[in-house]
């Protein structure tokens, strides 16, 4: 079962409580921590540890079912899928080219910089 310390988990005001655990989640399947098969806390432990409402820790939990992160093995628990970390990472990788890589290309057709240019800093290092 994945344990955790209280003080690793703050929830901010930016967007609701159960996305960020559902975003939580997803990024500790992307890391390693959690890996196939490995069993989550259930909703209420997860609700009790947190201090937060079951019923929002049940919403994030459920959107990661939905989303096949996670499945359910009645009376005994939650587990993340098989194949969930590269499910995960192909998602990742097509949001980042489309929220990162067009919007800066765009932006350096606009300012005249070249794919050419973006290759040599890239090759020469991020400063």
């Amino acid at each position: 079962m994945n344990r955790r310390t209280k003080e690793a988990v703050v929830f901010d005001d930016r967007s609701p409580i159960y996305l960020q655990i559902a975003n939580r989640i997803k990024d500790e399947v992307l890391s390693g921590t959690l890996k196939e098969d490995d069993q989550v806390m259930s909703t209420n432990q997860y609700a009790a540890f947190y201090q937060i409402n079951p019923a929002t820790a049940a919403k994030g939990f459920a959107q990661l079912v939905d989303e096949g992160v996670l499945y359910k093995k009645r009376g005994i628990g939650m587990f993340v899928t098989p194949d969930a970390r590269e499910k995960l990472r192909t998602r990742r990788r097509e949001r980042f080219f489309t929220d990162v890589v067009d919007p800066m290309l765009a932006e350096a057709r606009m300012i005249g910089v070249s794919v050419e240019e973006i290759k040599r800093h890239i090759d020469g290092g991020v400063r």
